[in-house]
C-alpha cells in the first residue's frame, strides 16, 4: 500500500481539515468512508490489470486508490479546480494514475481515452447522473462497462420493466444500450456528510448490438420521449405531440399492432421500435 486508505472517515476528516475543504452542495459531494463498498465497486467492475478505466468525480481520491491498488490505469476528470492539489498529493506514488481537469459532459473523451474497451467506474454526482450516463452511451465510446454508484431511485428506473411505476424513458434507453444489474445498496452512513436519500452500484454491461432493430434512432428516442411525456394519456394522444396527423399516428399504430388505448409505460423495446419503424 503506497498511502493510508482514504475509505475511512478517520482519514478522510482529516485530508478535509488539512486542505480546508469544504463540502459542495452545488457539486454534489459527499465523501466515501466505507472501505468495503470501495472493494464491491472494484470487484463489480472485473479490473483487469493495466486496463484503461476513465473515472468521473474522483474528489479526494477514495475510488481512485481502490481502482489504482488493483491495477487500473485511470484516468479521473474532476471538474473542482480546488481538489487538484489534494489528489496530487492523495495520490502521490501512483503511477498508474492520471488526473484530468475537465466537466466530464464537455470534455473531448475520445481523445483523453485514445484506447478501445475501456471501463466508466464512477461514484456520480447526483444531481446530474442521467445526463453523465446518457452523454456516455449516446457518444458510442468504445466502451465495454459502467459501474457507477447512484441515487437508488435512479437504479432501479435504469432496471425497471414494462408496467411498472419506476418504469420510464431512462429505462428504455439504458437498456437498449446495455444490460443494467443492480450490484448492491449503498447506506447514508457510507459518507460524510450521509445523504438524504439511499444510494446503489448498477453495473452496466455495454451491449455489442441494440436489442431491437431501428431504422432511425433519433426518432425511435422521440416516440420514446412522447410515449412517456404524459403518462396519464393514452399512446394515441401522447403520440401527438410529436407533430404528426392523429390520422397517421393512428394508421401507424394499426399497422405496428398496437392498441392506442394502452398507455407508454406498458411498452416494450421491440413495440417502441415497431412505432418508429411503421413511422420511419
Amino acid at each position: 500500500m503506497i498511502q493510508p486508505t482514504i475509505a475511512k472517515k478517520e482519514v478522510t476528516l482529516h485530508i478535509l481539515r488539512s486542505f480546508g475543504i469544504h463540502m459542495s452542495k452545488k457539486l454534489g459531494q459527499n465523501f466515501l468512508i466505507n472501505e468495503q463498498i470501495v472493494r464491491g465497486i472494484v470487484q463489480a467492475a472485473d479490473i483487469i490489470s493495466g486496463e484503461a478505466v476513465l473515472e468521473i468525480g474522483p474528489g479526494i481520491g477514495t475510488l481512485t486508490q481502490g481502482l489504482a491498488e488493483a491495477g487500473a490505469s485511470v484516468t479521473a476528470v474532476e471538474i473542482d479546480r480546488h481538489l487538484l492539489d489534494v489528489l496530487a498529493k492523495t495520490l502521490a506514488g501512483y503511477d498508474n494514475v492520471r488526473v484530468v481537469h475537465g466537466d466530464i459532459l464537455r470534455l473531448d473523451i475520445a481523445r483523453e481515452m485514445k484506447t478501445e474497451g475501456y471501463k466508466v467506474v464512477a461514484n456520480l454526482p447526483y444531481y446530474i447522473t442521467t445526463p453523465i450516463i446518457m452523454g456516455l452511451l449516446e457518444q458510442r465510446l468504445p466502451l465495454k462497462l459502467l459501474v457507477t454508484m447512484v441515487q437508488k431511485e435512479v437504479a432501479e428506473r435504469m432496471v425497471a420493466c414494462p408496467g411498472s411505476k419506476e418504469y420510464g424513458a431512462l429505462s428504455v434507453a439504458v437498456q437498449y444500450y446495455t444490460e443494467p444489474q443492480i450490484m448492491f445498496m449503498v447506506p447514508p452512513s457510507s459518507f460524510i456528510p450521509p445523504p438524504a436519500v439511499d444510494s446503489a452500484v448498477i453495473r452496466c454491461t455495454v451491449r455489442n448490438q441494440p436489442p431491437v432493430s431501428v431504422y432511425n434512432e433519433n426518432l425511435f428516442f422521440r416516440v420514446v420521449k412522447a410515449a412517456f411525456s404524459q403518462r396519464r394519456k393514452t399512446l394515441l394522444n401522447a403520440l401527438k405531440t410529436m407533430g404528426r396527423p392523429a390520422d397517421e399516428i393512428k394508421a401507424c399504430l394499426l399497422k405496428a399492432d398496437i392498441d392506442g388505448r394502452r398507455r407508454g409505460e406498458t411498452l416494450g423495446l421491440s413495440e417502441f421500435a415497431a412505432i418508429a419503424n411503421t413511422l420511419e
